[in-house]
């Protein structure tokens, strides 16, 4: 089993920066992929990022890329999702994921979850 707890989540401006957080622990020493998705209010959960777990491959969703930076320090068994130029519609529950094997933006196909943290973003 992989636990997974993100931080850094808040309230913020549009325009504004945050840097999410993720600490894995648990059976971490196999290769896994880690991923963010996001969940707003009466939406789907959507596919944000993910990274590989050599950190060689990146994939990010149309929505967020080039404001996203996903990134991990196998180390210190964290992931991390720089946001900026965040935007209200980026407003959502971020949670973080892990899986084995290669990366993909179907979450039914992740593995282990967080409990997520919320990012507000006001206009």
């Amino acid at each position: 089993q992989v636990q997974l707890v993100e931080s850094g989540g808040g309230l913020v401006q549009a325009g504004g920066s945050l840097r999410l957080s993720c600490a894995a622990s648990g059976r971490t020493y196999r290769r896994y992929a880690m991923g963010w998705f996001r969940q707003a209010p009466g939406k789907e959960r959507e596919f944000v990022a993910a990274i590989s777990w050599t950190g060689g491959s990146t994939l990010y969703g149309d929505s967020v890329k080039g404001r996203f930076t996903v990134s991990g320090d196998n180390a210190k068994k964290m992931v991390y999702l720089q946001m900026n130029s965040l935007k209200p519609e980026d407003t959502a529950v971020y949670y973080c994921s892990a899986k084995t094997g290669s990366v993909t933006t179907d979450a039914r196909h992740w593995d282990y979850w967080g409990k997520g943290t919320l990012v507000t973003v006001s206009s």
